[in-house]
């Protein structure tokens, strides 16, 4: 290794970097692009003194916050920097009863080594701002038994006190409003450590063999106001030994509640206020497949058990039940979700404190006009259910879509059907993996992870539904023709026996299969239209590049291309493409439509030390990193005009000359391109990553020798993987979060 060429590329880099002025601010507007909802929203709490208030949380999209009884979410986290990305994870969250301000997040989405601890996050006031606990270890808001919960408790006899249970470190406690924890040493390590033959997947727990505290339950009966409440439950995700755990001198000692069954894991609880306690019991953690479950009542004067599962489990029918709630104002009524029903899970109701049941879903009417594509969703991961306890006929309960909720529970004690809508208005917790804004039409197209996309006639109002057929569980890639905009071609992975391809010759209004594709295992990769519409280029994901003329009717191996090679098309000649091997020193070009490509250095100015970052980073040698970085683009109307985006810096080679490095940037993320500035002769950039040394969504209007930071500490969503400006549209950007859906802006006046 020469050791002369990282020297000169650090050198290099520090003066691309020094030789732009600290881009300056614009002022932008962002709101979400109407999906709804979209991901796991796995715990609701209602704020028991404000009538109408209740937050949320998602597995790693943020926590929410609801004003009104049935108003939109309002989300709290947007503000988190990529750097604490792990804490849009939430793991549980809390309020304090006595508090109307107060509200607790317990965040961290991992709990690998890799990820950093997890944190506290603690309000006064309603969530608009927060102060930060540090934990000493990791949190898993985006693991297995997410569902569960609530781990974070608030005493509401006595705010200061605030509980934790971990899933690899016992339990712990505050005295002083979760500005520092504790570890409670008397909760004995037999309650929480897990041993191999309790069932659990390996995932589950540490490999040390510890397990997870599933939820932390106060009886306010117990205490008195601004005294420790002496009752506390604690659940613990064990099978085989007690996994039910209750202390009756404020957290000093701990024992096993007498009878408490031991088959299954706890999953949620709830204390009426008859003194009875309601525990949903399941095989495992979730959301994944249950194969059994059951709901027992407590009767804690009596200390005895009462097992009144409302449907019971088969070996044809495996489940399990995820939670049990209470009415607030009624300890009689009560509510029980299966969870893991392969047949579609069922919500039962009780008005006999668990006597008889009644299933609600098949008299019920759903609404789903809120969020059209969860039609074709059924009912799954229903891991809480609350009634709000300022009105009995209202409830609501959580999906892997987002919730739904009624307005009319009572109804069905008169064998009358409840009528539901969706609940998940402001709540989007999607996952971009690709968009595309054609040059004219719809404002965008969307390929989201777990759905098949949606394609925006109105960025406002909720897409009309998943496109099909094809009906994709996954849609990897979506993009257009340049000069044809009513092409569109999206790749996915195909559901209900269809292709993993579809396209639109209507600009979205409807899709079409071909007859044949390349690999049908293959939902992944990247597509790529000609600007024509005519030619297809799709790599699947690690496979050959394939190149059809005919809409899919035939396919051709392309010649002169690597395995796993991106290809993109020339947005000016629709026999143009182009392709690049970073790793290989290699920029390949057709000019037949795709069906040859021939390669010429890549001949980066500082590609050596470039290279060796990327590389350092993990980063496909084929340029295939879903958050845009190290991947080539073509300009929109410049024929050959190529941009690299790659994870050290910008490169441009103009009409066909070697690249040269832009200046300033030295870190990319997301790139694209969008109209250009009025009387401007280059197309919009915008670009997520770090410009003069700062972090952030900037966008240039003069071929990069200059940029604006266009979002604001306000709005960071954590992790960004996508970024696209509008063609029809000057200034409007469309930017692809990890889990926060995807946001658009435009300038403010």
């Amino acid at each position: 290794m020469n050791p002369i060429k990282p020297l000169l590329g650090a050198l290099l880099l520090a003066a691309a970097t020094a030789q732009a002025a600290p881009p300056a601010d614009v002022s932008y507007n962002w709101r979400p692009v109407a999906i709804g909802g979209g991901g796991f929203v796995d715990g609701i709490v209602f704020q028991p003194a404000v009538p109408g208030l209740a937050y949320a949380r998602t597995d790693m999209g943020g926590a929410y916050r609801r004003d009104t009884a049935t108003g939109p979410w309002q989300p709290l986290l947007d503000w988190l920097p990529l750097a604490d990305v792990n804490l849009m994870g939430v793991e549980s969250l809390a309020v304090d009863p006595n508090d109307p301000d107060a509200v607790y997040l317990a965040c961290g989405t991992y709990t690998n080594p890799a990820v950093p601890n997890g944190a506290v996050l603690r309000s006064h006031d309603r969530g608009r701002t927060f102060q930060r606990t540090d934990l000493p270890f990791k949190l898993g808001g985006n693991e297995g038994g997410r569902g569960n919960g609530e781990r974070l408790a608030v005493d509401p006899n006595d705010g200061r006190v605030v509980y934790l249970g971990s899933r690899l470190a016992g339990l712990w406690r505050s005295a002083d409003a979760a500005a520092s924890f504790q570890r409670v040493d008397s909760f004995p390590d037999s309650a929480w450590r897990r041993d191999a033959s309790d069932g659990a997947p390996p995932s589950w727990g540490g490999s040390d063999g510890k397990a997870t505290i599933n939820f932390i339950l106060f009886d306010p009966a117990s205490g008195q106001r601004g005294q420790p409440s002496r009752t506390i439950y604690a659940g613990v995700s064990v099978v085989g030994r007690p996994s039910l755990w209750v202390s009756r001198d404020a957290g000093a000692t701990w024992a096993p509640v007498p009878g408490a069954p031991t088959q299954h894991r706890p999953m949620r609880a709830s204390l009426a206020s008859d003194g009875n306690l309601y525990v949903a019991y399941a095989s495992d953690p979730g959301p994944h497949r249950m194969k059994d479950g059951a709901v027992w009542r407590y009767d804690v004067a009596k200390q005895t058990w009462a097992d009144i599962t409302p449907e019971r489990p088969s070996a044809t029918l495996p489940f399990g039940y995820a939670t049990v709630t209470v009415d607030p104002a009624n300890p009689q009524r009560l509510l029980a979700s299966t969870a893991g029903r392969g047949a579609g899970d069922q919500l039962f109701r009780s008005t006999d404190g668990g006597a008889t049941w009644t299933s609600l879903f098949p008299a019920a009417r759903f609404d789903a006009t809120a969020a059209p594509y969860v039609a074709d969703t059924p009912v799954h991961w229903m891991y809480d259910v609350k009634i709000n306890p300022a009105n009995p006929d209202h409830a609501l309960f959580t999906t892997g879509y987002g919730g739904w909720e009624t307005l009319d529970l009572t109804q069905a004690d008169s064998a009358k059907p409840t009528h539901w809508q969706v609940m998940s208005s402001g709540i989007e917790e999607t996952v971009a993996l690709a968009l595309h804004s054609p040059t004219k039409g719809v404002p965008l197209v969307t390929a989201i992870g777990d759905y098949s996309g949606f394609v925006h006639t109105d960025l406002d109002k909720p897409a009309p539904g998943n496109p099909r057929r094809p009906f994709f569980g996954n849609t990897h890639d979506v993009t257009g023709a340049e000069l044809a905009p009513e092409v569109i071609v999206r790749i996915g992975r195909p559901r209900d026996g269809g292709k993993n391809l579809g396209y639109s010759l209507d600009g979205g209004k409807t899709w079409r299969e071909p007859a044949t594709v390349p690999d049908p295992k293959s939902g992944d990769g990247f597509i790529a239209v000609s600007a024509d519409g005519k030619a297809w280029v799709w790599t699947p994901k690690g496979g050959l590049p394939h190149v059809s003329h005919d809409r899919g009717d035939t396919w051709t191996a392309v010649k002169g291309l690597p395995a796993g090679t991106r290809v993109i098309a020339d947005r000016v000649n629709p026999g143009r493409f182009h392709a690049m091997g970073l790793f290989d020193d290699a920029l390949y070009a057709s000019t037949d439509a795709g069906l040859s490509f021939s390669a010429k250095p890549l001949a980066l100015p500082d590609g050596a030390i470039t290279r060796a970052a990327a590389r350092g980073n993990n980063r496909s040698n084929r340029g295939d990193d879903r958050g845009g970085q190290d991947r080539l683009y073509a300009t929109p109307g410049r024929e050959s005009d190529l941009w690299l985006a790659a994870f050290h810096g910008l490169y441009r080679a103009a009409d066909g000359q070697a690249f040269k490095r832009l200046p300033a940037v030295s870190e990319i993320h997301a790139f694209g391109f969008g109209r250009a500035a009025p009387g401007a002769k280059d197309p919009a950039l915008y670009l997520v990553g770090t410009v003069a040394g700062r972090y952030g969504v900037f966008r240039s209007t003069d071929g990069a020798a200059s940029w604006l930071r266009i979002n604001d500490d306000a709005h960071q969503w954590g992790l960004i993987l996508q970024i696209s400006g509008d063609p029809k549209v000057f200034g409007r950007v469309y930017v692809g979060t990890h889990g926060r859906g995807v946001q658009y802006g435009d300038p403010n006046p």
